[in-house]
Order: structure tokens, then sequence, then C-alpha cells
């Protein structure tokens, strides 16, 4: 068994999803590990990870809208410290993901066909998030 471990930051835009695959898929290549599972954890609690296809854009769009009008940033939040998004952006990563987990085979991320890996961020200011990645395998 070996493990590799590495961390990836990413500079975000305001409210916006990412696509990080590429970036992912770089340090699995570097690893040399051919089959195993590759997870991503971020360090932060305003912004999330989420695995969601990666074709048509209008999918991220709709994300983006559900989420606003389930996490209204107009509601009465006791926590505002950094601002109106403060606290909504906490919601969101509370009910998405913090991290992810992606098997790897013949040394290839093994996402379907449609999926890609995002970094979405929560805020309405650009961020620098900082990304954990451990491949372990063979």
């Amino acid at each position: 068994m070996v493990m590799s471990q590495d961390s990836l930051e990413i500079h975000t835009n305001p409210k916006s999803f990412l696509d990080i695959t590429s970036n992912v898929q770089d340090f699995v290549t570097k690893s040399n590990i051919q089959n195993g599972v590759c997870h991503l954890f971020i360090k932060h609690t305003s912004a999330s990870l989420v695995i969601q296809e990666n074709y048509d854009p209008s999918v991220r769009q709709d994300f983006e809208t559900i989420f606003s009008n389930l996490v209204p940033e107009d509601f009465p939040y006791v926590h505002n410290m950094e601002g109106k998004d403060d606290m909504p952006a906490h919601i969101r990563s509370a009910l998405t993901s913090t991290s992810e987990t992606v098997p790897v085979m013949n040394g290839k991320l093994s996402l379907g066909t449609w999926q890609g890996i995002y970094l979405w961020e929560h805020r309405d200011q650009q961020h620098n998030r900082k990304i954990m990645i451990s491949i372990v395998g063979e």
C-alpha cells in the first residue's frame, strides 16, 4: 500500500462553481498510484466540494438558484460577523459536502462520463481555498 498527500490551492470567484477535475487528475498522475482511492477535503466552512454534471452548465446555475431560495441571505441570522453571506455560506457547506472520495483505476480518476469535481464557492467575495488530497493505493 502506498500513500501520497498534497494540497491544492484554488483561487475562486464569488459564488461560483470551479471545475477542479484536471487539477486533481494531475495529482493522481504525479502520485504514480495506479489503483486505489483519491480523497479530497476542503479546509473551509463556507465552500464545498461536489461531484456534479460537467456537460451542461445550466445544472450548476439551477443549483445556485435553488440554494439561493433554500438558504436566503436576507434571513435574520444571528451569526453575521463577515457580512450577510456569512451564515448562509456555512449552511450551504453543511448541506453539501466538505469531502469527496473517487476511485482511481489505471492511474485515472474513475468518474462517470458526465461527472466533474467542483469547488463550490458560497461567499460573495473571491477566496483562496485549500484542498487536501490523499491518494492511497498500489
